[in-house]
């Protein structure tokens, strides 16, 4: 009689590196069920911007947390393990192995070392930030945040608005900065053992050649990115300070339509706002020491993952 946890698997990379295809390769050899590990998949009515699963992709294989929230919502860190957490017993409940899907590192990183206790958003004390950025700016509020956590200024961009006010706004709450909160914070043991897998580009400049072929296909598309924005403005209660709104390409296309600049100027910020996406995203990977990558460049990288996955099953049991 076996011990052993059972298994999922934890399918990582940058944006444009093949997560959707590889998991669907998987899918068409075992039985499993897909969980998004993507911060913007969860918001319904954005589809091009985010390159979520087409109805085919998500017909062929069970897959969740997309399309759970309106962009009006904010969803965090801490909702996503608890989501992901059921998620897997579920499956596992079902005969079926666990995937785990997206580049939202940290989602995963939540989801493998658990979570700290910090205190929920407070609209009052936000509606103050967002004030005092108005007056001093995004990079006057990192300024302060720098003296008061330094360790957290110092891993945050100066123009990175959600975390700074977020960082700024426990300190408010709890008189303690967040890097010292969280580094009291418990691990917490998995249920089941996650092996991760991580798509990365042996040469990073064919990443961006990809990441700048995708922008252009969102932009041409008849129903692209550009109608698929201006059909989220035309709602009448979404604006760019929501974090829906903040997601790559949707930021930049609603400067766009506030005639901020022109055309191909939106193709440079597009671009130029995913490329920094899928730095932070390697950034990410390259401190999860364990984890098992494979060129996302491969023309074999789909059948690379499927036999890491095969060889995972077969040495433990996932029922």
């Amino acid at each position: 009689m076996t011990t052993a946890k059972p298994l999922a698997i934890a399918l990582m990379g940058p944006t444009a590196s093949g997560k959707t295809a590889a998991a669907l390769d998987i899918a068409r050899r075992l039985p499993c069920e897909i969980i998004s590990v993507d911060s913007a998949l969860v918001y319904r009515g954005m589809d091009i911007g985010t390159a979520k699963p087409t109805p085919a992709e998500r017909a062929a294989v069970p897959h969740h947390l997309i399309d759970i929230l309106e962009p009006t919502a904010a969803y965090s860190a801490m909702q996503f393990r608890d989501d992901a957490l059921r998620l897997v017993t579920d499956i596992h409940a079902r005969g079926k192995l666990p995937l785990l899907v997206g580049g939202t590192m940290l989602y995963f990183k939540a989801l493998r070392d658990g979570l700290d206790d910090l205190p929920p958003a407070d609209p009052a004390v936000r509606a103050q930030l967002d004030a005092d950025a108005a007056q001093i700016g995004v990079p006057g509020l990192h300024a302060r945040l720098a003296q008061c956590d330094p360790q957290t200024a110092a891993r945050l961009k100066p123009n990175d608005a959600q975390r700074i006010q977020r960082a700024l706004e426990i300190i408010a709450l709890t008189g303690q900065p967040m890097s010292a909160l969280l580094a009291r914070a418990p691990k917490t043991a998995l249920p089941f053992t996650l092996l991760p897998l991580a798509l990365e580009p042996s040469d990073r400049s064919v990443l961006h050649q990809r990441i700048a072929e995708r922008f252009d296909a969102m932009l041409a598309h008849e129903d692209g990115l550009l109608t698929e924005v201006t059909r989220l403005r035309a709602r009448g209660d979404l604006h760019p300070g929501l974090p829906s709104m903040r997601c790559v390409g949707y930021r930049q296309a609603w400067e766009y339509l506030d005639g901020m600049y022109d055309m191909a100027s939106l193709r440079e910020k597009g671009i130029a706002a995913t490329r920094q996406l899928a730095k932070r995203q390697l950034t990410w990977l390259r401190s999860m020491p364990d984890r098992l990558v494979i060129d996302c460049l491969a023309a074999d990288a789909g059948a690379q993952v499927l036999k890491q996955v095969e060889i995972a099953v077969n040495r433990q049991d996932y029922h």
